[in-house]
């Protein structure tokens, strides 16, 4: 897969995430507005049914207290004057409520004439009834009157602790709430018009609560401006009520966290694969270099020997077998280096660990290493001071890590100046010594020192294509160093040179 296609999947991945948090998320927050607009509104609906109750708690009371004695009638007659009609005397009325009704008397026809004729006696009588419902109807209207009238003008001297204790307030309080399924603790207090406390629950702070948190209802609203209690309520969990009921929504956020970081990682291991992949690409093209030389020279080597004159000359024989040997063994060594790269993926390498001379060891590949090193033009030389120097080695594994070093010196050489290396080894106490590889090439860019280690990484090296690798090198001189039980560090100053420091515990031998 390409770079730009995995860029385009990243991108596209990312803008979906981000839209849909911000889906989840406008979502919640409109759920949450919701929840507080229907919780205050519940709130709010059972404070004014509190009021009501205590309002019509009141006006019980002045009913019981004035007119316990009066029986109550809906229906008060009003007898109109009396038509007399052949056939019987019909009496209408009205009620006061507007009921209209009709009263006949009926009987012998002689007898109806003789009362319509007369009409004094029953008519006096209907009068009186008259007269005695009006009276019984203005007596009950003014005790009722009575009561109004107490209402207005006693009602608000009374304490408000007898016109709304706390016990009934918190009663209707609970009542009401619970009606409306807000089953949440609360606390409360009444505080008269200049904002005193005239009563509180136990646990009422009024600094605890925030302005959406406080609920206020006037008590007897009908009472003067200046003597008006108010109710005010306040809801401790209010916040945690409101987002329990959007519970539902957090294993939502936590899933789309989880896809996130899925993908977020997937992403990383893609470019990762992508590096890698063009990485033994890169490997694989300059191997396919390294062993097309030698396999070139050898085959020439090989046809030359078919030559019947080339077979006859002894001085050339000799050539054509030096040439043969050096590319075998050059050719020998590109293998070895390609099988190295198996060490990698092992969690521990098989080592054949024996006790060695530091010193001895280096000073030999030194000497051995000084002709290639003159090839050049340069020069190599030995400080080996380090007085206790057996270390316990593979000694194989140890050469070439300090062959890799040198070879890399060589590769990496400035075309300015004369080669100069200097391998060195010291004391460091505490049972260790420190070796160390020091060249005046060209250097490693500080953003390079932190990859040099890294399996088929290789520090770019400009225009110049006389440098061949793996990128092996280096990795497998750090894991060798490692598995002896040792640290390797390097210093490198970008076109003066570089210097690697391996430091290895000696033999408690």
């Amino acid at each position: 897969m390409k770079k730009q296609t995995i860029w385009i999947l990243t991108i596209l991945m990312a803008l979906a995430f981000v839209g849909l948090l911000c889906i989840q998320i406008f979502y919640m927050k409109n759920i949450v507005q919701i929840r507080y607009e229907q919780f205050s509104q519940g709130v709010r609906q059972s404070l004014v049914a509190v009021a009501t109750h205590l309002e019509q708690d009141e006006t019980r009371h002045f009913l019981e207290d004035d007119v316990s004695e009066v029986a109550t009638s809906s229906l008060v007659p009003y007898i109109a004057d009396p038509a007399a009609r052949l056939g019987g005397i019909k009496y209408s009325f009205t009620t006061s409520t507007g009921i209209e009704a009709d009263l006949t008397i009926k009987g012998e026809i002689s007898q109806i004439s003789k009362i319509q004729n007369s009409n004094d006696a029953l008519g006096e009588h209907y009068q009186s009834m008259q007269d005695a419902y009006r009276n019984r109807y203005l007596y009950q209207k003014g005790i009722l009157d009575d009561v109004i009238l107490n209402i207005m003008s006693k009602a608000s001297r009374r304490p408000i602790t007898d016109r709304a204790d706390s016990a009934r307030v918190r009663t209707y309080l609970r009542q009401e709430l619970d009606t409306l399924g807000l089953k949440v603790p609360f606390e409360f207090a009444v505080v008269n018009y200049a904002g005193t406390i005239l009563y509180k629950s136990a646990n009422y702070r009024a600094t605890a609560a925030d302005r959406d948190n406080m609920f206020v209802q006037t008590l007897f609203p009908n009472d003067l401006a200046g003597s008006r209690n108010y109710l005010k309520v306040y809801f401790p969990t209010k916040s945690d009520y409101i987002f329990s009921s959007i519970s539902f929504m957090v294993p939502a956020f936590a899933f789309t966290f989880i896809l996130l970081i899925i993908f977020v990682y997937t992403i990383i291991v893609a470019f990762r694969q992508k590096k890698l992949t063009e990485m033994k690409n890169d490997f694989i093209n300059n191997m396919t270099h390294e062993f097309k030389t030698p396999i070139s020279s050898i085959s020439l080597a090989a046809q030359m020997l078919n030559d019947p004159s080339v077979r006859k000359s002894p001085t050339m024989l000799q050539q054509i077998s030096t040439v043969i040997n050096d590319e075998t063994k050059r050719l020998r060594f590109q293998v070895e280096k390609v099988l190295q790269m198996s060490m990698f993926d092992r969690q521990k390498a098989t080592l054949k660990l024996e006790e060695a001379d530091a010193n001895a060891l280096i000073f030999n590949i030194v000497n051995t290493f000084k002709l290639k090193v003159e090839k050049y033009g340069g020069s190599i030389e030995a400080r080996l001071d380090a007085m206790d120097a057996i270390v316990n080695i593979d000694e194989m594994h140890f050469t070439n890590v300090i062959f890799n070093l040198l070879d890399n010196a060589v590769k990496y050489r400035s075309e300015e100046r004369p080669l100069r290396l200097t391998v060195s080894s010291r004391d460091l106490g505490e049972d260790r010594i420190e070796i160390s590889i020091e060249d005046n090439g060209i250097g490693i860019r500080r953003e390079d020192l932190k990859k040099i280690f890294d399996k088929f990484y290789r520090v770019s090296t400009g225009n110049r294509h006389d440098v061949k690798g793996f990128g092996l090198g280096l990795a497998y001189v750090r894991k060798m160093v490692g598995e002896l039980g040792g640290e390797i560090s390097v210093e490198s100053e970008f076109n003066t040179g570089t210097k690697f420091i391996i430091i290895l515990p000696l033999s408690k031998n």
